[in-house]
């Protein structure tokens, strides 16, 4: 009955709560450039390796925008700063 009971509930996290189960996290502190792949999502780089495509929800991004971390390590929910506004990511991939 117990393990009944474990397995509805961790069924129920992944049911209720995806974000918080499929979450990714990337370390962006080292980027050293980024590509725009269209208005809402762009892939950061170090060097010549794609580590991570960010979506943002409410902003448009541009080829000339600037792009500031608020803190090195981001996640889905979390905020970036693009032209001088923060914009919250809809959605953080890690590539490597």
């Amino acid at each position: 009955m117990r393990k009944e009971i474990i397995i509805l509930v961790i069924l129920g996290v992944f049911l209720f709560l995806p974000t918080l189960v499929s979450a990714d996290c990337v370390d962006l502190g080292k980027f050293t450039s980024w590509v725009l792949e269209s208005q809402h999502k762009i892939i950061f780089y170090v060097g010549v390796k794609p580590i991570a495509r960010l979506e943002v929800q409410d902003c448009e991004i541009q080829p000339s925008s600037s792009i500031r971390l608020i803190q090195s390590y981001m996640c889905d929910s979390d905020e970036i700063i693009i032209d001088d506004h923060k914009c919250s990511i809809i959605s953080v991939e890690i590539l490597y």
